[in-house]
């Protein structure tokens, strides 16, 4: 059973300290999503990371794989502190700060009275599926959200990818080095160009590591995050029939839904810079390399040519 410990830091006045440390198992980070769904069923809840996130990139409970998961889990907590509503949900603050007996107590409690309200919203919307006179800004939104869907899941199949090859380009490499320094042993004439080589190599070696956890630590997270909220999100159709009936629940989600945009553009926009910066500092790194060696070999050979003259 796999546990994941938080240290939080807040300046909220009702907690009775500023910074502490919890330990909680995924199951109580699925109730924590659950109750605030149930208790905010207009607002865009953070998503939670798959179980078994990533598939195909760690291993479940290697290293990688707990810390990977263990910052999705963190961001999913911040997600919820820095936003205007949720930051003062009961149950979060519940999980932040109950001992692991209390809050399996607590987690044994009936829904509250926001929780029913929420569960009624719900039926309301699911009774009103053949509703045709919806509000023209939730049919925006839907189409919106079927197109980011789309691309986003695109997005993140490809990158995957790219990182998947970039890795195995990486493994490749590592072994090409060393051959050139075995290749230099039986070619006298051509140890120091051949060591050159070997040496050139493992720093283009070395670069391509960094940009692999740039790729892993900038973009990966962010675009995996959003196509699990594009999926979250196809709600807003759901809520969008609920028409005058909800009107406060209506307002709620246009301005949750402007805060997310906003917030999602900003991110993909720094994700997608910060990865181009990367490339760009990994090429200038590996041509660098590459000119350096070559005009130590062409001074070299300089050198050779005139004490051959004279």
């Amino acid at each position: 059973m796999l546990f994941f410990s938080h240290f939080l830091q807040t300046s909220r006045g009702e907690f009775d300290s500023s910074e502490f440390e919890v330990r909680r198992r995924y199951q109580d980070f699925l109730w924590l999503k659950g109750r605030l769904e149930e208790a905010h069923p207009t607002l865009i809840i953070p998503p939670l990371p798959e179980k078994f996130i990533v598939k195909g990139m760690v291993e479940r409970f290697n290293d990688d794989f707990i810390e990977t998961r263990r910052k999705a889990l963190h961001k999913f907590l911040n997600r919820i502190a820095d936003h205007p509503t949720l930051t003062f949900n009961e149950d979060f603050k519940v999980f932040l700060t109950a001992q692991a007996w209390e809050l399996s107590s607590h987690k044994k409690q009936g829904p509250g009275l926001l929780s029913r309200m929420g569960q009624t919203v719900r039926a309301v919307a699911s009774s009103m599926r053949g509703v045709k006179n919806r509000p023209e800004e939730f049919v925006d939104m839907n189409n919106f959200i079927e197109t980011f869907n789309q691309k986003i899941n695109l997005i993140d199949k490809i990158s995957q990818r790219i990182y998947k090859e970039e890795r195995e380009y990486f493994e490749e490499m590592k072994e090409y080095g060393p051959i050139h320094i075995l290749w230099s042993a039986s070619e006298e004439d051509l140890v120091d160009s051949l060591k050159g080589v070997a040496g050139c190599i493992d720093k283009c070696c070395k670069a391509t590591e960094k940009r692999m956890f740039g790729l892993s630590e900038t973009l990966l997270p962010v675009v995996h995050e959003y196509v699990l909220y594009s999926e979250t999100l196809m709600l807003t159709e759901e809520i969008g029939k609920l028409e005058d009936k909800v009107e406060c629940a209506n307002n709620a989600l246009k301005a949750d839904w402007e805060r997310w945009k906003q917030n999602m553009q900003n991110e993909i926009k720094s994700a997608f810079t910060d990865m181009a910066e990367e490339n760009i500092s990994y090429y200038e790194q590996c041509l660098a390399t590459w000119e350096s060696f070559l005009t130590s070999q062409t001074d070299l050979h300089l050198e050779e040519t005139s004490e051959d003259k004279s």
